[in-house]
């Protein structure tokens, strides 16, 4: 069993560092771990929440059943939990060692104890966006409050506009760097980390936090320079070769690289790449023309087909691409000539009215997110119809961006259509629209399966008034009888998911209408079209604040890991999605999870459930009135619960790459550490791409990381499938770099 390759002792023998390595730790030091304790300076104050010592026991009884059950593991054997944590009465003895603050939330009679922090709640000063004056409640506490007052923010950027928004109302306040430099009846502007403000009743001072004007925030955590991503960088470099491995050059045709070799040529000494073609054909490509060779994208590698140096086969391949291309290109310069020659409707933009809007988001914005919302904005303030672009990862904010457009167009007063794939995702953006824009008196409506059919009619004949400004909805939205009064925007989240169908409809709006088009993972022919300049692209790839990178397990499947995974997250209050893909046997898999996890409160999802049952069991679980969701696929598309932070996925070896992609963004949506467990059959009863597909997304932990390999799928895809007017056109894989070349061409353009 030592030998499988898939023992932990073999991974680690190859440099590969599993998951969970950590607990493996001793072995890797001659003597025991000391304790964390060891490490803390003299004069440390340790301050515990919650009760500790009823926490410690539990885990300390946790560890150890966890140990009797699975120590035995052949594949991953545990060590003793003695030899990785303190007990509990160890514990306890060391911390009687530090001076301790415990806080505890308990209930205490009426005048237990008197209070004599002299401190005070702020009163009311939030932002009324919706009146005339909207800082006048913090403009009456300021003339009526005698001491100091200080006005605390979290970021240099976040100071400069809270500067902006006192201006307003005539108010300049001093910059300090720390509390005690208040004085005297003076207004103060500082940095800090408090999250919420109050008044000192001792030293006569009031603290007022961005939050108490503006809502919660969360600060953009500050990152590496050297992990810092950029995305031009991410499509375009060359990813790494290895020995076999096919490749294309651009005059030549597919070969396989056969490493680096010293060549001397013309008395000067270079490096060469070395690459192999058929009868043994050996090609050497100086280093200095790497940019001619991209990856093979057609398949499995050991099936490359390998050109004959010479030969004809690839001239006439890139030929009749060449050919198919003017084809393409002709069609798309109809559809944008018609755009240009149409002039669009040029917003303006009221800066006061839209920086209240912004300053009501509880995020500050990624570098990459501010750069995608000043694109569009720039977009649509010009006379030209709007068609951008805006890609990133799950969960990067996309959202966000859509949000800012709807608001300018809403304020020009223009209506604005959301297009959604899915009836859930619908839903899930009605609910946070209307949140967002809870402080303005904007209409907001949806129609899907979630709607009666005479609620659809009201929805329709308002819209068609124009007392609606924002409508979400499916593909219903593309019907004949949905008529817009003064249509302005239209946001299409996750187009590839929609049918050629309900595309040609988005397409024939385009020459009319603003379009924002928001994915994770774009079609080719949309992507081709972005990247050759017919469609402006933008791209969000630095994760939000807080967030972390989903830990990912590939794992056999085996019932006390899935009773360890489900247990492990309900016992820190979260909730997990147990992902069957076979509607027949979901009832049957459900009620085999609840006897194998009797402590879950679990309920079941499908697309083929009733409108009203599924959107109850989807308000349940969003509620937390269960803890476990048996489903399908229908949770794949934009689902946000940020209280589920376990997906387990039944079969992971039946799913494509970018599926389990987007399955593994239904977790890890707030600050909390999120886990996606892929369990499949015994690796001989899968197939070596099914193997391959789990490495890669198991290796894909990193946020952002997912579009280092969306760009190889993105260059084979978006230069070959870009010119099929259907799935079931066929193209030489080989030749998309060909295709590429004829796009980039000046008669192209």
């Amino acid at each position: 069993m030592k030998r499988d390759p898939e023992h932990i002792y073999q991974q680690v023998s190859k440099g590969t560092l599993p998951a969970g390595i950590e607990y493996w730790q001793p072995l890797f030091f001659s003597e025991p771990l000391p304790p964390l304790f060891s490490y803390f300076p003299a004069n440390t104050l340790l301050v515990n929440t919650g009760d500790l010592e009823t926490s410690a026991e539990r885990f300390q009884a946790d560890t150890l059943a966890r140990f009797e059950n699975r120590g035995v593991d052949p594949m991953r054997p545990l060590l003793p939990p003695q030899s990785l944590w303190l007990r509990v009465d160890e514990l306890f003895s060391e911390l009687k060692n530090w001076p301790r603050v415990q806080l505890k939330t308990e209930h205490l009679p009426t005048k237990a104890a008197n209070a004599n922090l002299g401190f005070q709640k702020l009163p009311d000063l939030a932002v009324q966006a919706q009146q005339k004056a909207p800082l006048d409640a913090l403009r009456k506490f300021l003339e009526t409050f005698d001491g100091p007052v200080v006005f605390s923010v979290e970021s240099e950027g976040r100071r400069e506009a809270l500067g902006e928004l006192l201006a307003r109302i005539k108010i300049a306040p001093q910059r300090i760097m720390r509390l005690d430099e208040a004085s005297d009846r003076g207004r103060y502007l500082m940095i800090g980390a408090a999250e919420h403000g109050f008044v000192d009743k001792v030293r006569n001072l009031a603290l007022i936090c961005e939050s108490d004007l503006l809502g919660e925030r969360v600060a953009r955590r500050r990152q590496d320079s050297r992990r810092t991503i950029n995305p031009d960088t991410l499509i375009r470099n060359l990813a790494e070769l290895h020995i076999g491995q096919p490749v294309v050059h651009l005059e030549h045709g597919v070969g396989r690289y056969a490493g680096m070799t010293t060549l001397e040529a013309g008395g000067i000494t270079g490096e060469y790449l070395m690459l192999t073609y058929a009868n043994d054909a050996k090609l050497y490509v100086p280093v200095s023309s790497l940019h001619l060779i991209s990856r093979y994208a057609g398949g499995a590698e050991e099936n490359a087909p390998l050109h004959k140096l010479g030969g004809d086969a690839w001239s006439r391949a890139r030929q009749k691409a060449a050919e198919k291309v003017r084809d393409v290109a002709a069609e798309l310069l109809d559809i944008y000539a018609q755009r240009a020659a149409k002039e669009g409707f040029a917003f303006k933009h009221d800066r006061e009215q839209y920086q209240l809007f912004c300053d009501s988001f509880p995020f500050e914005t990624t570098p990459d997110q501010a750069q995608a919302i000043n694109a569009v904005l720039s977009d649509m303030c010009q006379p030209l119809a709007m068609d951008r672009l805006v890609c990133g990862d799950v969960g990067f904010g996309k959202t966000e961006v859509a949000m800012r457009a709807a608001f300018l167009a809403v304020d020009n007063h223009k209506q604005v259509a959301v297009l959604v794939p899915t009836t859930l995702l619908a839903q899930q953006h009605y609910d946070n629209f209307r949140d967002r824009f809870a402080n303005w008196p904007v209409r907001i409506e949806m129609i899907s399966r979630f709607r009666s059919a005479k609620e659809q009619t009201q929805i329709l004949a308002e819209v068609a008034e124009g007392k609606i400004d924002i409508l979400i909805g499916t593909h219903k939205l593309l019907q004949s009888d949905v008529k817009f009064k003064d249509l302005g925007l239209l946001i299409v989240d996750e187009e590839h998911r929609f049918g050629v169908r309900h595309k040609e409809r988005i397409k024939a709006m385009r020459a009319n209408v603003d379009i924002l088009t928001l994915t994770a993972t774009p079609i080719p022919r949309t992507l081709n079209m972005a990247m050759s300049g017919m469609r402006d692209l933008s791209i969000i790839a630095t994760p939000p604040a807080r967030r972390l990178a989903v830990k990912t397990f590939v794992r056999e499947y085996d019932s006390l890991v899935v009773r360890e995974a489900i247990l492990r997250e309900i016992l820190r209050g979260g909730q997990v999605y147990y992902l069957y893909n076979d509607v027949e046997n979901i009832q049957k898999a459900a009620e085999r999870l609840a006897e194998l996890v009797p402590e879950a409160r679990i309920a079941i999802g499908h697309g083929q459930m009733r409108e009203r049952e599924l959107e109850r069991v989807m308000n349940d679980f969003h509620h937390q009135r269960f803890n476990v969701l048996v489903c399908t696929t229908i949770i794949e598309t934009g689902i946000d619960i940020p209280t589920a932070n376990t997906i387990i996925i039944e079969r992971a070896d039946h799913f494509g790459l970018a599926q389990l992609h987007q399955l593994r963004g239904r977790v890890g949506r707030s600050h909390h550490q999120a886990y996606a467990w892929l369990l499949t059959p015994h690796p001989k009863a899968m197939t070596t791409d099914a193997q391959k597909r789990l490495e890669a997304i198991a290796s894909l932990e990193d946020l952002g990381q997912v579009l280092r390999w969306q760009r190889t799928i993105w260059r084979f895809a978006a230069r070959v499938n870009c010119l099929a007017k259907n799935k079931a056109a066929q193209w030489k894989p080989s030749v998309s770099r060909c295709i590429w070349s004829c796009w980039k061409t000046p008669s192209m353009h």
